[in-house]
């Protein structure tokens, strides 16, 4: 009988260092996981505010079409300055800007007439645009997928939410907003539920989103992560 007694303590005592184990590992190696795949995500955020950001340049207003997006990525063309040369401090001290400098020389490549390039003293400023490849000037050497742009990782093919607006400030000038994102429900989902369900309600309380996003269509935030 008190074998039998000391087998259920052992058996009991087994139980409540895996029970306390358990309550003290279990939010460490969920915040580890969390850790990983936020990472991720917001890595992902990243590149869609880095081409949202050049698309706009561009087109003058951001889109809230992942299609277009990455039609932008692979076919897209943006302008890249070439730069040689630089004004001397006397030349700057002289009135002479970038601006007039460039002035000057597109007059003589019109007139054919380079006296006053001369004078100037820049024969050797150059300052041309050419039109280079979105993906090759934005990812060149990085390992990126323009058709993954869209999915969320660590999901089974979950999207990002992509919203835009125009909005019309004070002054009456335009002022386009985009924002990405995705709750914490989704990329999150395989991981401890009550864990997650702590992060939304905490959110929620503090009326923050409950999940990762970038930018805002609600107030301007100059395409700031919420994690930042």
């Amino acid at each position: 009988m008190r074998n039998v007694i000391n087998l259920v303590l052992v058996a009991f005592i087994g139980m409540m260092v895996f029970i306390c184990a358990k309550s003290i590992l279990g939010p460490i190696n969920f915040d580890k996981q969390k850790g990983a795949r936020d990472k991720k995500v917001i890595a992902r955020l990243m590149d869609i505010r880095t081409i949202q950001s050049e698309y706009r340049k561009i087109k003058g207003v951001y889109t809230n079409n992942f299609d277009t997006l990455i039609t932008f990525v692979k076919n897209g063309k943006i302008p890249f300055m070439l730069k040689e040369g630089e004004l001397t401090d006397d030349q700057r001290e002289n009135g002479m800007t970038e601006k007039k400098a460039i002035a000057i020389i597109e007059r003589a490549k019109k007139t054919g007439n380079y006296r006053t390039v001369k004078k100037e003293g820049l024969e050797k400023f150059k300052r041309e645009i050419t039109y280079v490849n979105v993906m090759d000037t934005l990812f060149k050497g990085k390992d990126f997928t323009p058709d993954s742009l869209r999915y969320v990782p660590f999901t089974n093919g979950s999207t990002f939410e992509m919203s835009t607006v125009v909005d019309t400030t004070k002054s009456g000038a335009t002022l386009p907003l985009f924002e990405a994102r995705t709750l914490y429900s989704v990329y999150l989902k395989g991981l401890d539920k009550q864990e997650v369900y702590n992060l939304i309600d905490f959110a929620k309380k503090l009326d923050r989103y409950p999940g990762l996003k970038v930018g805002d269509v609600e107030l301007p935030n100059n395409n700031a992560g919420n994690w930042e």
